[in-house]
């Protein structure tokens, strides 16, 4: 197993100094893993169903009513009064802490839709009775996955298109930020409308759309780092003994170059979360019925007389992206050679 050194040790211990960020990577750390097991925890299916003496997993698998005493060979509703008495009467039945997934709509609502908090519903329903605890957990893992792989991809995009113009530089990097010039000067958000509307939306097909512009954010901090370090003696020591470009490029000049491009991080993905939700505030986002933060901003908008949907994906919206703030500031620090001399 690799041992940390005391390089790393030392900006390990500069993250955790910083109280604000260390809590914050903690707090964001844990709501992604709740909504990673979101299934388990808001669902209209039971977790374990003991049945004639036997065990089923709802949760994991589909099983048949027949399988239960029901009439048809089809998926069992788990709600329906009719097979959860035919269930209980042979056994029971264990359910998530809430009985709705993300896309069940409650036909037993006190009042009209959207419905205030209750009970059964802590935050309320949106305007078409489904549950807004359980969109708000579904929604927010869609949304911070969709963040983590545009920025996964577009750095590493990015650093290969620094990494490329500032080692070799010349005519490929004259070219290259003319190109950038060009591309970072159209209008990106109408683009991204205008495509979302051409073609039918989807979670991959958005990640593609978005992807065309955002590798753009990191180019320049490695272009900057592989500009000073070609020039560098240990790097014309390289070249004059034949290595190749490109192990000098990755083995030798990237780790430094990587120092800058993890403080941006946090900040990229901030900016993947925020456009996501922007277009599905605006409806080219993601399919509808689909859960989605934009999409419940904008039933709060349109259901003024019902506060507590937009009120409650702002707060999750909002503190989302200020704990990511707070972990990219916190990196920054830790990773700062000035703050970290000693």
């Amino acid at each position: 197993m690799a041992r940390l050194t005391p390089l790393t040790k030392r900006r390990l211990r500069a993250f955790r100094t910083c109280r604000r960020g260390w809590w914050s990577l903690l707090l964001f750390t844990a709501l992604f893993a709740l909504s990673l097991g979101a299934e388990f925890i808001a669902n209209d299916t039971p977790l374990l169903v003991r049945y004639k003496g036997d065990f089923y997993t709802p949760v994991l698998t589909d099983y048949a009513e027949t399988v239960f005493g029901g009439d048809f060979d089809t998926p069992t509703d788990y709600r329906d009064p009719y097979m959860a008495n035919k269930i209980q009467a042979e056994g029971w039945m264990f359910w998530p802490p809430i009985r709705f997934a993300d896309d069940t709509i409650d036909f037993d609502l006190p009042a009209p839709a959207p419905a205030p908090p209750s009970l059964a519903h802590p935050l309320g329903t949106d305007d078409q009775g489904r549950d807004l605890v359980a969109r708000i957990l579904y929604g927010f893992r869609v949304s911070v996955c969709f963040g983590l792989l545009l920025t996964l991809v577009s750095t590493v995009a990015g650093v290969m298109a620094g990494a490329i113009q500032g080692y070799y530089g010349g005519h490929i990097d004259m070219i290259g930020q003319r190109f950038m010039e060009i591309w970072s000067g159209l209008p990106v958000l109408y683009l991204l409308i205008i495509l979302s509307d051409m073609f039918k939306p989807g979670f991959w097909w958005l990640l593609g759309i978005m992807l065309l512009f955002s590798w753009m954010a990191l180019v320049n901090v490695v272009r900057t780092e592989f500009l000073r370090g070609r020039n560098l003696d240990y790097v014309r020591a390289a070249k004059a003994m034949g290595v190749r470009d490109r192990n000098i490029m990755f083995r030798h000049i990237l780790p430094n170059a990587m120092v800058a491009t993890l403080t941006f991080l946090p900040f990229v993905l901030n900016g993947a979360i925020t456009t996501l939700t922007s277009l599905d505030f605006l409806g080219f986002g993601m399919p509808p019925g689909s859960p989605s933060l934009g999409e419940l901003l904008a039933q709060g908008k349109a259901n003024l007389h019902a506060p507590w949907i937009g009120l409650s994906a702002f707060v999750v919206l909002s503190v989302t992206l200020t704990v990511l703030v707070f972990i990219g500031e916190a990196a920054r620090d830790a990773l700062d050679p000035n703050k970290n001399a000693s």
